[in-house]
C-alpha cells in the first residue's frame, strides 16, 4: 500500500535527490519499523551495499555497472547524502535489517540499450512525459521545480497532519496513478519490464517478511507495483531478454553530474541547494545567505553582516508576496541579487557554480571493488600526491625534481590510454623542456574510460606501453608514427620505442608526400628536445628526423606551385613548422647543424624568388629570412616592392603581405616594435597611387583585422604622429631607420638613469635605506655585480 498500512507492503514512492522526499523516507521507515527494505537499483549491486557504512563513504557516490566484454558500455546510479534511496540504505544498515535492490539487472539493461541503440534512430524514440511538470501545470504552476518545492521540499513531515509522515506517500501515489491512466507508459517502453521484474522480487520478499517491507522506488512506478499480475504474465514479460557479462563498483560522483540526466534520469538543477535543505537542522535561509556571504567575502567582494540580514528579509518578503509557504531557491537569488550583487548577475554566477551546484566530489573506501590498472592508478595518484577533484586546476611541474618528473610520467601515460583526466597548458613560467603546465579536472566517465583501458594492462605502465606498441602497427599516416614516438618519449616508455621507431623508419621511408613529411618532422624535433631533460637516448630519432628534413629541403620548392588558396596557406603553416623544426634539430644533431641550417636557408631563398610560389609562401619565407639576419633590409624592401608592384592581382599581393606579417607570426607586435618591418610597410603604403588605394584597401583589412585592438590603436597612433625629427636615433618610428619612436630621447640621459638605482638596490636589499643620489648632471659608476655598469 501507499500511505498506510492496511494491507501489502509499504510502497514509498519518491523523487530521486530530492531532500523533501529523503526526510519523508526517514520518517516513514522510523513509523513502520519494516522487516527489510528494498530499493530500486540493479540487484547486481546488494554485494556492495553493506560499503554504504563505511565510515570512508562520503556521497556523491555511485554505482557503476558496465558491460565486461565492452567496457565502454556503462551505466551509472548515483545518490546523494539527500537521495531517499541513499537515506533508506543507511537506515536499514544502522538497524541490522536486510536491504536489497529490486530493479531490472544491469545485465540485461546495458544489452537492452545497445540493442536500442543500434535498432532505432533517435528521432523516432517517444518523447517522455516529464510527471513533475505535468503535475505542476496541473497546478497553476509555470515551473515545475518551484511547484516541487513547494508541496514537498518547504514541508516538515508529519506537521500538523493527521495521517502522519505517510500522507504525503498516499497523495503523490494517487496523482502518479492518475498519470499512468492517462499516459502509460509515459514514452518509457522499458519500464514495463523493469516493473514486471520488481513486482516478482516483491512477490520474493512476501514468501519471506509477508507485508512487513518497505519498498522505495520512484513516484512514476508505483501504480505499477500496485497493479495485480500474474506470476507468468510478468515472467512472459521477461522472457528472451538480452543479456551481457556486467561488473559492478561504487565510484565517486560530483554535484555538478547530479544536475545533469543521467543514471536515473533524474537530473537535478540545484544539487548544492537541495543538499543545504537536507543538512539544515533549522532557519535554512539564514544559513544560506551566511554561506553566500562567506563565498563573496574570500572573492574580496564587500558583504557585511548587514546584507545577510537584509538578504534574508527581502527573501522572505518576496515569498509572502508570492504566497510560498517558505522562501526557495528563485526568492533567495533575488535577494542576493539585490542586496549582495548590488542589481548584478555577476556574483550570482558564482554562487551558483559553488552553491547552487556545487563542486563536492564524494569518496569510497579501498575495499571497494575495482579493475586493477584502476587500483594501480589510485596508488600512483596518492604516491605522487595527485589527488582527483572535480574543480578544474592548474599545475607547474620542474621536470628536475623526480616528484615532478614522475608526475609527469602518469599524465603522460594515462593521456595516452585516452583516460583525459589532464591537457597540457600553456605555463605561467619557463617555456623550456624544464617545465609543464597541466590543466587537471577529474570526472566521474572517467572511471569508464579506465576500465576501458584495463584490457591494455593491470598496470599504467604496462597498459601505456602495450595502448603505443599497438597504436604504432595501426598508424597508416607518417605523422601518427611520430605524434605517438613524442608521446612515448613524454610518458617515459622504453619497452615500447623500440616498436614505434620500427614503424616509423618503415613509414619515412616509403612516404613520398612533402606535406606529410612536414607534418611529421615538427614532432620528432620537439621529441629530441626531451633527452636531456628525461635521460633518454634519442640518437635513432635524430638520425630519422635528419633524413626527413633532407628530402623536405629537396622537394618543398616544387610542391609550393600550382596551389590554391587554401592549400597555399596549409604548405605556409607546414613551412612554420619546419623551420622551427629545423633550429631545433640543429641544436640536438651537432654532427649536421651547419649543412642542415645551410641546406634550409637556401630553399627559403629559392621560395622567396620563384613567380609561380604562392604569395603567402614567398612573403613567409622572406620574413623568416628576415627574422633570423639572413635577408638585410634593402633585400626584402625589394622582395616587397615586386610583390606588391602594379601588375601584381591583388590576391596575391594580399597573400604577400599575409605571409610577411601577419597571421600566427606575430607581425602585429613586430610592427610596433621593429622599426625595418614598420617602414617597409609605411613606405609601400604611402607609394601606392590613388587610383589604385581602394584595390590595396581589402588586402589591408584582411592582415591587420587579425590584430589585437591594442596593436592596431598603436599602430595608428605610430603613424598618426609621423616622423620624429630628422637625425634622431631608434626603433619603432614609421619613418624608418634611424628614426627614434615617441617618447625616447635621442642619447642615453645618464643622470636620469643614475637616480633609480638606490631604489633598485632597496628592492633587492642591497641597501637598508636609499643612498644619497647622484647629482643631476654627474655620471656615477656601479660595480655592484646585480647592478651590473651604467654610465
Amino acid at each position: 500500500m501507499t500511505g498506510t498500512r492496511a494491507a501489502g507492503p509499504l510502497l514509498l514512492g519518491v523523487r530521486h535527490h530530492g531532500p523533501g522526499s529523503a526526510r519523508a523516507v526517514r520518517a516513514a521507515l522510523d513509523t513502520a519499523n519494516p522487516r527489510a527494505v528494498l530499493i530500486e537499483g540493479p540487484p547486481e549491486g546488494d554485494a556492495l551495499l553493506p560499503l554504504a557504512a563505511d565510515e570512508e563513504m562520503r556521497p556523491p557516490v555511485a554505482l557503476l555497472a558496465h558491460a565486461v566484454d565492452d567496457p565502454g558500455r556503462a551505466a551509472f546510479w548515483p545518490f546523494a547524502e539527500f537521495s531517499p534511496e541513499w537515506v533508506a540504505i543507511r537506515w536499514a544498515l544502522a538497524r541490522d535489517v536486510p536491504v536489497r535492490f529490486i530493479d531490472l539487472p544491469a545485465a540485461h539493461s546495458l544489452a537492452m540499450e545497445a540493442d536500442e541503440a543500434s535498432q532505432e534512430e533517435p528521432d523516432a524514440r517517444p518523447v517522455p512525459v516529464d510527471p513533475i511538470r505535468v503535475l505542476a501545470e496541473t497546478a497553476g504552476y509555470d515551473d515545475p521545480e518551484r511547484w516541487w518545492e513547494d508541496v514537498v521540499e518547504h514541508r516538515v513531515p508529519g506537521s500538523g497532519e493527521a495521517a502522519g509522515p505517510l500522507a504525503a506517500f498516499a497523495a503523490l501515489g494517487e496523482a502518479m496513478t492518475a498519470l499512468r491512466e492517462a499516459y502509460g507508459d509515459g514514452g518509457h517502453p522499458r519500464d514495463a519490464v523493469r516493473e514486471a521484474y520488481m513486482r516478482i522480487q516483491l512477490r520474493t520478499a512476501a514468501k519471506e517478511f509477508g507485508d512487513a517491507f518497505a519498498v522505495v522506488c520512484g513516484a512514476w512506478h508505483v501504480p505499477a507495483l500496485r497493479t495485480r499480475t500474474t506470476l507468468t504474465a510478468d515472467r512472459a514479460l521477461l522472457k528472451g531478454l538480452p543479456k551481457a557479462k556486467a561488473e559492478l563498483t561504487w565510484v565517486p560522483w560530483t554535484h555538478r553530474r547530479l544536475a545533469r540526466h543521467s543514471g536515473y534520469g533524474a537530473g537535478i538543477e540545484s544539487p548544492g541547494w537541495y543538499e543545504h535543505l537536507f543538512a539544515a537542522p533549522d532557519r535554512p535561509i539564514e544559513r544560506w545567505m551566511t554561506k553566500v556571504a562567506g563565498l563573496l567575502r574570500d572573492e574580496d567582494r564587500f558583504v557585511s553582516s548587514a546584507h545577510a540580514i537584509e538578504a534574508v528579509r527581502l527573501a522572505e518578503t518576496l515569498a509572502a508576496m508570492r504566497g510560498r509557504p517558505l522562501a526557495g531557491l528563485s526568492e533567495t537569488t533575488d535577494a542576493i541579487r539585490a542586496v549582495m550583487g548590488e542589481g548584478s548577475d555577476v556574483p550570482l554566477a558564482l554562487v551558483h557554480d559553488r552553491l547552487v551546484v556545487g563542486t563536492t566530489l564524494g569518496e569510497v573506501p579501498d575495499t571497494a571493488p575495482a579493475v586493477p590498472l584502476q587500483r594501480d592508478l589510485t596508488r600512483l595518484q596518492r604516491t605522487l600526491r595527485l589527488k582527483p577533484e572535480a574543480d578544474e586546476r592548474e599545475i607547474e611541474l620542474d621536470l628536475r625534481k623526480d616528484t615532478d618528473a614522475s608526475r609527469s610520467r602518469l599524465l603522460h601515460r594515462i593521456r595516452l590510454l585516452g583516460i583525459a583526466w589532464g591537457e597540457p597548458a600553456t605555463g605561467r613560467g619557463s617555456t623550456g623542456t624544464f617545465r609543464e603546465s597541466w590543466r587537471l579536472s577529474w570526472e566521474p566517465e572517467l572511471y569508464v574510460r579506465v576500465a576501458e583501458a584495463g584490457v591494455w594492462g593491470t598496470t599504467v605502465l604496462s597498459a601505456a606501453t602495450a595502448r603505443a606498441e599497438s597504436d604504432a602497427l595501426a598508424a597508416t599516416a607518417l605523422a601518427q608514427v611520430t605524434a605517438l614516438a613524442e608521446h612515448c618519449l613524454l610518458a617515459d616508455l622504453p619497452d615500447a620505442l623500440p616498436v614505434v621507431m620500427r614503424a616509423l623508419a618503415d613509414r619515412a621511408a616509403l612516404d613520398t608526400d612533402v606535406g606529410h613529411l612536414a607534418d611529421a618532422l615538427p614532432a620528432l624535433a620537439r621529441t629530441l628536445r626531451y633527452g636531456d631533460v628525461r635521460a633518454t637516448d634519442t640518437t635513432a630519432l635524430g638520425e630519422v628526423a635528419a633524413g626527413l628534413a633532407e628530402r623536405i629541403c629537396v622537394g618543398l620548392p616544387p610542391a609550393c606551385t600550382g596551389l590554391d588558396a587554401d592549400g597555399a596557406e596549409a604548405l605556409r603553416r607546414q613551412v612554420d613548422g619546419v623551420h622551427t623544426a629545423i633550429g631545433l634539430l640543429a641544436g640536438a644533431v651537432p654532427s649536421s647543424a651547419d649543412g642542415l641550417r645551410a641546406r634550409w636557408r637556401a630553399v627559403l631563398h629559392k621560395l622567396t624568388v620563384r613567380d609561380t610560389v604562392a604569395g603567402v609562401i614567398r612573403g613567409r619565407a622572406a620574413r623568416l629570412l628576415l627574422d633570423d639576419g639572413h635577408l638585410d633590409q634593402d633585400a626584402a624592401a625589394r622582395l616587397m616592392g615586386l610583390a606588391l608592384s602594379p601588375g601584381t592581382p591583388p590576391a596575391d599581393a594580399a597573400a604577400w603581405i599575409e605571409g610577411f606579417v601577419g597571421g600566427a607570426a606575430g607581425g602585429g607586435m613586430l610592427l610596433v616594435h621593429d622599426e625595418r618591418l614598420l617602414a617597409l610597410v609605411d613606405s609601400w603604403l604611402t607609394g601606392v597611387p590613388a587610383d589604385t588605394f581602394t584595390d590595396v584597401l581589402p588586402l589591408l583589412r584582411r592582415t591587420f583585422s587579425a590584430y589585437e585592438p591594442g596593436v592596431r590603436r598603436t599602430l595608428g597612433d605610430l603613424v598618426r604622429r609621423g616622423p620624429a625629427p630628422a637625425g634622431a636615433t631608434g626603433a619603432g618610428s614609421p619613418s624608418g631607420a634611424g628614426a627614434t619612436a615617441p617618447g625616447f630621447g635621442p642619447v642615453l640621459d645618464a643622470a636620469r638613469a643614475d637616480a633609480v638605482v638606490p631604489v633598485l638596490r632597496l628592492l633587492l636589499g642591497l641597501d637598508e635605506r636609499p643612498a644619497t643620489p647622484t647629482a643631476p648632471g654627474t655620471p656615477a659608476h656601479h660595480d655592484d655585480p646585480h647592478l651590473g655598469e651604467t654610465a
